[in-house]
């Protein structure tokens, strides 16, 4: 009896706890900065998949990964550089969200 009794205590006790709400994210806000990494995929990735059209997407992703971990500095180098300029934007839209 004593069982039954605490295991309906428990379940009074699950069902009060609150979740926690998922704030919302404004649809105005800036996006997010791109790594150099996401700048190296989204303009490789076509190509990789005329060359190799057998890779499914998971396939695609490792074969990315992989070349960008071979790539050298200097092969690299543009690609930091366009994120240095997604960065740099993006701070500036988020002072000017910030101050409205």
């Amino acid at each position: 009896m004593a069982k039954k009794a605490a295991a309906k205590a428990t379940k009074v006790a699950k069902k009060e706890t609150k979740r926690r709400v998922k704030k919302q994210k404004d649809p105005n806000a800036p996006k997010r900065a791109s790594s150099a990494y996401i700048l190296y995929s989204s303009a490789r990735r076509a190509s990789l998949t005329k060359e190799k059209p057998k890779l499914d997407h998971k396939q695609v992703i490792s074969e990315l990964s992989k070349e960008w971990n071979a790539l050298s500095e200097s092969d690299k180098a543009p690609y930091v550089k366009k994120a240095e300029a997604d960065r740099q934007r993006y701070l500036n839209e988020m002072k000017n969200y910030k101050k409205n």
